[in-house]
């Protein structure tokens, strides 16, 4: 005990006498050096030297700072404000040390109503060095944040992400679980988890079927991240059981959302050996298809041009080939589907009837992987190629048809002469540029050539571009911000045995920015806000005379430009375990802008040619006509039992574009129109109520909703009305309001043999 007190005596005096050397000021200059980089020119131009572990810095962290009449102090601090680092000066060594600091006594002044009295700094941390020896016990220590004293907290957050070991894909739905104090949280659809640990050390555990079992032991110091990479694993079982979604058509506010998973329709029937998600959608309650060539989906009652179909947060203008038999998504470079019919997120803007927010796959950055199919009518091949391991890779898909060597081996003469062929492109990068940022860049081509028995070929296809960043700010902030240009063409190419041959050609393009912003305020609030912009440009085309002897006279329609944007903000409240309730707002303002030329008709007369007052030109960019309104959204969800909920929402939407057609069937001569002096932006306004439940240990989950809809300007056509090279569309269409109501109800089984 002696020699103990003995050492101590001469540890504080030894720790005075070089407190006083560390007192001396210093100046020196920091430009743009890294952490490690700062160390060394401490070292070369000071007495300083430091001891530490190389793997413990951070080099992303960049310092830049003129110090001109600086204590030793000062300066380090400055230097590992950033980091985890703590340091502790002792004479001319300066030992770093990470997470934990060193001290120098066992109290530490406090004041507390101003008197200052003694108070016993925090306890240490002690880990078994035995513990977790053997490789089924393996605990992996981890600690996170560093130690403060000025910090009083006794909690803390911490944020990260879950990711297959393998491929590098984010897991969803894994539950993350500290057992002795019964905290928990899962991860999200992007793999990120954030929970909130006591100070010191805690036992997490990772819970999902198909996913091996870990623990860790977090050491909390501060708020901090961490990624964790687990692996699949596989189990001798009877059967397969999916649990990753249980209780979540219970647990979900949103009414109407349906999710489907590419895997979740490998079992269902085919179409000429085709997995089609559209197809999978159209056999949930409320998405109704009129057939086999029809128009699109009808969801609600809608009409099927108010349905916004994303892929990648881009707008696909024609999700179908082949005049709607086949989808025009690509099942092998899907990921999943996610349909809104009912409460739409406030992010979401344009349409007035439902979402469908369609998910590419990340590639594979870890090994090269693939997938082909070889069908009656169709072929199809996915591959992923990691680009930089562990950080980049790239997913490519093609998909096409060999439906002309099917019909000329047909014994019909007018088939013969016929030609029915598609093909879609899929490319999607992904790059991990560091923990807090990631890039997507996706790219979609399709291209759709029929002539049935006829001397016209029509074409049509979509374009799609888009780049999508995300960015972690810091375990509470994230955002997001996605630009692309998508586009929708078709051409109509005509040789007759006349000298009338000509050619029709149709273009739109849609370019937008989205920004969204996601703040984790607390468990009571989740908020996300953000704004959105989007430019319209349509070429509703012209005829050409095709070839020099065509008798055909040159003839075109006016562009047509707009620019839509809109602000949002939501607000995902937990008002207590049982209730929850979603707040969300979006503000439209759009632009009618020209260069155009606008007929003005006398009030309250049918819109013709007979009644028309005047025409007014604009300039470019000159808008002419604005249109803006508030669309508020409101969710909420009450468990009545562990086993049923019940929820509401009441929404409204605006909608700005238009498609013509005047047939049922889908044809790729259909316009869309953008609202103006005299088409008005269509309004719908929606009400819903539902109880949804599981039952039997999940086995079963059943839902009936009710919904009511109301619409204001919807589009009708005028009998004979004709779309194509229409220079006065408005005198073709009548709008008017309408109404849709119905009762949809779901049994659905999620396990077993059938």
């Amino acid at each position: 005990m002696k020699k103990i007190v003995l050492f101590l005596s001469l540890f504080t005096l030894s720790f005075s006498l070089f407190s006083q050397e560390s007192k001396k000021n210093i100046a020196i200059e920091f430009n743009n050096h890294s952490i490690l980089e700062s160390i060394l020119r401490i070292e070369s131009n000071t007495d300083y030297s430091f001891y530490f572990l190389e793997e413990w810095i951070d080099n992303d962290i960049k310092i830049s700072k003129k110090f001109k009449n600086s204590s030793i102090n000062n300066l380090l601090f400055y230097i590992f404000s950033k980091s985890d680092l703590n340091f502790f000066v002792l004479g001319k060594k300066i030992i770093l040390t990470k997470n934990s600091k060193i001290h120098n006594t066992v109290f530490e002044n406090k004041t507390k109503k101003n008197n200052t009295f003694n108070a016993p700094i925090s306890k240490p941390i002690f880990v078994s060095q035995n513990e977790g020896k053997s490789k089924l016990n393996y605990i992996k220590t981890v600690k996170i944040g560093k130690e403060n004293r000025s910090n009083q907290k006794s909690n803390y957050r911490l944020s990260g992400f879950v990711k297959n070991k393998v491929t590098g894909r984010p897991i969803a739905n894994l539950v993350l679980l500290e057992k002795s104090k019964n905290i928990y949280t899962n991860t999200n659809n992007k793999g990120y988890f954030s929970i909130k640990l006591p100070i010191g050390s805690n036992i997490i555990e990772t819970v999902l079927s198909g996913i091996e079992k870990r623990k860790f032991r977090f050491i909390m110091y501060g708020e901090g991240s961490y990624t964790i990479h687990l692996d699949e694993v596989s189990e001798n079982l009877d059967e397969i059981v999916i649990t990753t979604n249980i209780k979540k058509n219970i647990k979900q506010i949103a009414t109407g959302l349906l999710q489907i998973k590419i895997e979740g329709i490998k079992t269902i029937p085919q179409v000429l050996g085709e997995r089609d998600i559209l197809k999978a959608a159209a056999t949930l309650p409320g998405i109704k298809s009129a057939g086999e060539g029809a128009d699109g989906l009808n969801v609600r009652g809608g009409k099927s041009d108010q349905n916004l179909f994303l892929l990648d947060k881009s707008v696909l203008y024609n999700p179908t080939h082949f005049l709607g038999l086949f989808s025009a998504i690509n099942p092998f470079t899907t990921k999943d589907l996610k349909i809104y019919k009912g409460s739409v997120p406030a992010e979401y803007g344009g349409r007035i009837s439902s979402v469908f927010a369609i998910t590419t796959k990340e590639s594979d950055i870890t090994a090269f992987s693939g997938e082909a199919s070889l069908g009656p009518v169709t072929s199809n091949v996915s591959v992923e190629i990691p680009i930089i391991k562990e950080k980049s890779g790239l997913l490519l898909g093609a998909r096409s048809t060999y439906s002309n060597w099917l019909l000329k081996i047909i014994k019909n003469p007018g088939l013969n002469n016929s030609q029915v062929s598609f093909f879609d492109l899929n490319g999607k990068y992904t790059h991990h540029i560091d923990k807090k940022n990631k890039l997507n860049l996706t790219g979609y081509y399709s291209r759709d050539s029929y002539s049935i028995a006829s001397d016209t070929t029509n074409t049509y296809g979509n374009k799609i571009i888009s780049l999508d960043w995300t960015h972690r700010f810091n375990p509470k902030n994230f955002g997001n911000i996605a630009i692309s240009s998508s586009g929708y063409y078709f051409d109509i190419d005509f040789d007759g045995k006349s000298n009338n041959n000509f050619q029709i050609k149709y273009n739109l393009n849609e370019s937008s920015v989205n920004v969204k912003m996601d703040y984790l305020h607390s468990k009571t609030h989740k908020i996300n806000y953000g704004f959105s912009s989007k430019l319209y440009r349509i070429s509703p085309g012209g005829i050409l005379p095709k070839g020099d002897a065509s008798i055909i006279t040159p003839f075109s329609v006016q562009k047509e430009k707009a620019l839509e944007s809109a602000l949002f903000i939501a607000d995902q409240i937990k008002v207590s375990e049982k209730w929850s309730i979603n707040l969300d707002a979006r503000y439209y303002f759009y632009a009618a802008l020209g260069n155009s030329a606008q007929r003005f008709y006398e009030d309250n007369k049918p819109l013709s040619n007979a009644t028309v007052t005047h025409t007014e030109n604009y300039k470019n960019n000159e808008a002419y006509k604005t249109y803006n309104g508030l669309s508020l959204r409101f969710s909420t969800r009450y468990f009545l039992t562990d086993q049923l909920s019940i929820k509401g929402s009441f929404n409204n939407s605006f909608q700005f574009i238009h498609r013509l057609s005047n047939t049922t069937s889908s044809s790729p001569t259909d316009t869309w129109k953008l609202s103006d002096l005299n088409i008005k932006p269509q309004e719908a306004l929606q009400a819903s109520i539902g109880m949804y439940a599981n039952f039997d240990d999940d086995i079963y989950e059943m839902s009936i909703e009710g919904y009511y809809k109301s619409f204001k300007n919807i589009l009708d056509y005028k009998v004979g009305a004709n779309f194509l090279l229409n220079e006065y569309i408005e005198t073709a269409v009548l709008q008017g309001p309408g109404k849709s109501y119905g009762v949809e109800f779901l049994l659905r089984k999620n396990k077993g043999r059938l």
